[in-house]
């Protein structure tokens, strides 16, 4: 059978839910006393996080670092997998997800910080971040593109209020 490094099997995650509920009830019962667990209206064993959570956790916090950057007129976009790599080197299966804040600050932000510093990233950039290497010795690739000449402008409905030209033949 397949070896998932860090995240289950989609097919174990049931089974291993409820191995981990019936293990986190015998500790509760050696460590507390009846009267005191018959006071608990109930225990609640969360999931075991997938890949798919974990980057979806990468997203959000990436999202949070694009809204500075634009404040530098710049962006960030992530490949595929260069999420995949910040989450299997920001997942942690006894923490979860809270080492992969750090992880994103030591592999992306600081990079970021010192590239835009020494000029090699500059206002007007899209910083792409990809990966390269193979196994144990990827590492992020960090490339500044332009952006587009045209700017971010909504449509003209959203932008007049939904109010937008009729463009019907009745009027």
């Amino acid at each position: 059978k397949g070896f998932n490094l860090g995240f289950a099997a989609q097919g174990d995650v049931k089974t291993n839910y409820e191995r981990m509920k019936v293990k986190v009830n015998e500790e509760l019962k050696q460590h507390f006393r009846p009267e005191f667990l018959n006071r608990v209206d109930d225990t609640v064993v969360f999931h075991q996080l997938t890949e798919e959570d974990i980057i979806q956790i990468v997203d959000l916090m990436l999202a949070k670092v694009d809204e500075r950057l634009k404040d530098r007129d710049m962006g960030i976009e992530l490949s595929g997998e260069a999420k995949t790599l910040l989450a299997k080197k920001g997942y942690d299966p006894v923490m979860g997800a809270r080492p992969l804040r750090r992880t994103i600050q030591r592999q992306i932000e600081d990079v970021l910080s010192e590239k835009i510093l020494f000029g090699e990233l500059r206002p007007g950039h899209i910083v792409v971040v990809g990966t390269e290497g193979e196994g144990d010795d990827k590492t992020f690739t960090f490339r500044g593109e332009e952006k587009s000449a045209l700017p971010d402008v909504p449509p003209i409905e959203q932008a007049a209020g939904g109010a937008g030209p009729n463009l019907t033949k009745d009027a």
